[in-house]
């Protein structure tokens, strides 16, 4: 008999499901892809055209039918959401196991409006995965029962640096799109800059629609000379971003457990945020970020201002904020993981 030590978890033959767009330039990774190249297993599908993903998703599950035990696919609110219908369909019919792993701060008041069709899809779930305890408790208010299970990062591709006193560097890091409120952003620099008037801000990520009227904004606001808009950061982007800011601004009007936030912790980069959707849930304030009311950039700008003359609040959220990272890690994630796939396919 092999000692415990020596016993081998044995992965299921798994296929994720859900925008697989990070291939593509300019789009951003989803927890799904990353998962699927983690555990080295299928993914389907990377078409950037909604439709067409869908498609490719129900002719990969069928095509792929002999090679799968279970399918995993992401849920999110919107028009993704009959994506997800369609997915968890194709692989009851195909008659193989279905984990939802639910994603988007969204999602809730998306299930409140479409109650009859969100009890559907998930009525077709082995299992229902979620980061966070804010999706959970949202889904689970059914009786459903709802495992969390963190986002993942590979905490070895961020470098850590302990921040002391802080430079007044502000970096948000979303998509331009209403959701993120990047307007918000330049406010909260614009009430910074009042107190410390070399405040500088750099605005990454996927143009949603608003790029342009946000540098417009920026521009009439005269922050122009102020504010730097870099586009979507690739891994050593990132690393690079996070090594030459000292504080992470998060302006969403919704959110879950965003992956720039721990991104950032594991940075070190102190972290401010809206509290709102799961951030609560997440983080705790004055421990591992500093939170405000949501949509209120002038509290944001009076955090940000706050860390600029408090080092010691500095290092006490960078520390904090690399521990809550640390329960992200791949090596802490995977084995919940596979014990929720053993668990699935134990179950007739």
């Amino acid at each position: 008999m092999p000692s415990s030590s020596e016993v081998t978890v044995v992965t299921p033959r798994l296929c994720f499901v859900g925008p697989m767009l990070g291939r593509h330039p300019g789009r951003v990774a989803s927890q799904g892809e990353t998962l699927a190249a983690l555990f080295a297993q299928l993914a389907t599908s990377s078409a950037v055209s909604p439709t067409v993903r869908a498609g490719r998703a129900a002719v990969d599950l069928f095509r792929w039918r002999d090679r799968i035990d279970v399918v995993v696919v992401m849920v999110f609110s919107g028009r993704a959401f009959a994506h997800a219908d369609l997915a968890s369909a194709v692989g009851r019919a195909i008659g193989k196991k279905v984990v939802l792993h639910l994603h988007g701060g969204n999602l809730p008041a998306f299930a409140r409006r479409h109650p009859v069709w969100a009890r559907r899809v998930l009525a077709r779930a082995d299992a229902v995965v979620a980061p966070s305890s804010y999706l959970a408790r949202a889904f689970g208010a059914g009786g459903r029962p709802v495992t969390v299970i963190p986002n993942v990062l590979s905490l070895d591709a961020y470098d850590y640096l302990e921040r002391g006193p802080v430079r007044p560097r502000l970096l948000w890091m979303r998509a331009f799109e209403p959701l993120y409120r990047p307007a918000m952003a330049l406010d909260v620099l614009a009430g910074v800059r009042r107190s410390v008037p070399d405040a500088r801000l750099t605005m990454a990520g996927p143009d949603g629609g608003m790029a342009g009227e946000i540098r417009r904004r920026a521009a009439a606001m005269g922050l122009g000379g102020g504010v730097d808009f870099p586009g979507v950061l690739d891994a050593g982007g990132k690393a690079r971003a996070f090594a030459d800011h000292d504080v992470l601004v998060s302006t969403s009007s919704v959110d879950n457990a965003p992956v720039t936030v721990l991104e950032a912790a594991a940075s070190g980069v102190p972290v401010v945020a809206a509290s709102v959707g799961g951030l609560p849930d997440l983080l705790t304030d004055g421990v591992d970020a500093l939170l405000v009311a949501d949509g209120d950039a002038g509290a944001m700008a009076d955090a940000v201002v706050r860390l600029v003359g408090d080092a010691e609040l500095v290092r006490r959220l960078s520390r904090n904020g690399r521990r809550l990272a640390e329960r992200s890690d791949w090596s802490e994630v995977r084995p919940q993981w596979e014990a929720l796939f053993a668990g699935v396919v134990a179950r007739s």
